[in-house]
C-alpha cells in the first residue's frame, strides 16, 4: 500500500447522521419522509461545492414547493448532525501519523461546517499533511477534478494514492482518475492492508 493514503471523512472516519437528527430536520421543515430527504440529497452538490447555506435551503424548499418557517433552526440541526467521529478511526489515523504515513482527507462538505469541525476535532485533524474540502476547490466527488486537485495538493500523482470512500461511485470515479481505491468496510480493512505491505 502507498504511503499516500487519503480517506473520505463522512461514513469513514465521521459518522453520518443518526436517526434522531433526521428526525429533528424533518419536524423543523414540516416535511417528512423520502420527499424531503429527496430534495435534501438532490440540492447537495451545489451545497458541497461551496453554496451558501440560506440559498441551499432555499433551494431544498423550491424544490418541495414548501415554505420553512425557520431556515436558522434547519441550518443549525443540519450542521451539529455531521459533527459526531468514530473513535476507533481516529485513533487509526493518529497511529498512521505517528508511523509516518503521509495523510489526506478529501471529503464533500459544506463551507458552514467546516470551521465547527474543525474547531471541535483540530487534535486529530492536524495530523494530516493536507485536507482538502470540496467547499474550497469548488467541486465536489465524484467529479475528477476532486481527486486531481487532492493529489496536487499532495505534491504526488493520483497513481501515488490509495483512497478509501464508502460510497461506490466515488470509489469508482477515484479510479478513473488513476488512484488505488478502496470501499471502506471498516478499520480492520485498513489495519489488514497495512500489515499486508509491512510483511
Amino acid at each position: 500500500m502507498s504511503k499516500v493514503i487519503v480517506f473520505d471523512l463522512y461514513g469513514v472516519i465521521a459518522r453520518t447522521q443518526t436517526e434522531a437528527a433526521r428526525r429533528r430536520l424533518e419536524g423543523l421543515a414540516g416535511i417528512s419522509g423520502e420527499p424531503f430527504w429527496d430534495a435534501y440529497w438532490a440540492c447537495r452538490p451545489d451545497y458541497d461545492a461551496g453554496q451558501e447555506s440560506a440559498a441551499y435551503w432555499a433551494t431544498v424548499a423550491g424544490r418541495l414547493g414548501a415554505t420553512f418557517a425557520d431556515v436558522p433552526a434547519l441550518i443549525e440541526a443540519d450542521l451539529e448532525s455531521w459533527t459526531e467521529v468514530d473513535a476507533e478511526m481516529v485513533d487509526l489515523v493518529v497511529g498512521l501519523a505517528d508511523q509516518g504515513r503521509t495523510l489526506g482527507l478529501l471529503s464533500n462538505i459544506i463551507a458552514d461546517l467546516v470551521p465547527r469541525f474543525e474547531a471541535r476535532h483540530d487534535a486529530w485533524l492536524s495530523r494530516f499533511d493536507v485536507l482538502t474540502y470540496s467547499c474550497d476547490i469548488g467541486v465536489a466527488k465524484p467529479d475528477p477534478r476532486a481527486y486531481e486537485i487532492c493529489a496536487e495538493r499532495m505534491g504526488v500523482a493520483p497513481a501515488d494514492v490509495i483512497f478509501f470512500d464508502d460510497s461506490e461511485r466515488n470509489v469508482v470515479a477515484a479510479r478513473e482518475a488513476g488512484m488505488t481505491a478502496e470501499v471502506f468496510t471498516g478499520p480492520a480493512q485498513i489495519r489488514g492492508l497495512v500489515a499486508a505491505q509491512e510483511a
